[in-house]
């Protein structure tokens, strides 16, 4: 069991589509394990292989919810229908979002409350659920990761900007820039 850095955005790992997983095997079974250790150092709920600098379709997450499928767990090559998503302002008191590879900042954004999910757990096993509220945020973001995508890219323009300035002021955007669970201070305070 290991705990690894946490790529921040500008790592090239993290803005390119992720491979499927092709070989249930032990080293996926090491991955899994390693992303565990990391999620949990990190207080997330949520981790993407491609955090890690591991460019596969693969994510854990450790979210309570009221849906029926355990609070934790692992998707890989994943699936998702999504519903709709509103059009509506986000909510800034009720709907941010925070990201360990935006590490200590967070914007409001919308997302759907609704997601079908279809994938497989780490020993090939077919997964198949829905989830809402929350959990479907969880869901959505971290197959955002399996895409290239970071939740700052899908921000309104106002916080798209506030999110653009926040990268320029820290330095990001640049490949190698990482932070380290359990030993860097915590970026979101927990």
């Amino acid at each position: 069991m290991t705990i690894l850095p946490v790529t921040i955005l500008g790592e090239p790992v993290l803005h390119r589509r992720a491979d499927e997983v092709t070989s249930f095997d032990a080293s996926l079974a090491t991955l899994v394990t390693d992303m565990y250790q990391t999620m949990d150092a990190a207080n997330g709920v949520g981790l993407a292989a491609p955090q890690i600098g591991v460019g596969l379709r693969v994510f854990t997450y450790r979210m309570e919810n009221d849906d029926g499928v355990p609070s934790q767990g692992v998707l890989v090559n994943p699936t998702l229908t999504v519903g709709k998503i509103s059009g509506k302002t986000p909510d800034p008191d009720d709907e941010v979002e925070g990201c360990l590879s935006v590490p200590g900042i967070d914007f409001p954004l919308k997302r759907a409350d609704w997601v079908h999910v279809r994938g497989f757990d780490a020993d090939g096993n077919p997964l198949d659920f829905e989830a809402t509220g929350w959990f479907a945020r969880c869901m959505q973001h971290e197959y955002d990761h399996l895409d290239g995508k970071l939740y700052v890219d899908r921000l309104n323009d106002r916080y798209a900007r506030k999110a653009k300035r926040a990268k320029k002021e820290l330095g990001w955007g640049v490949p190698g820039l990482t932070w380290m669970p359990g030993v860097d201070p915590d970026p979101f305070g927990h």
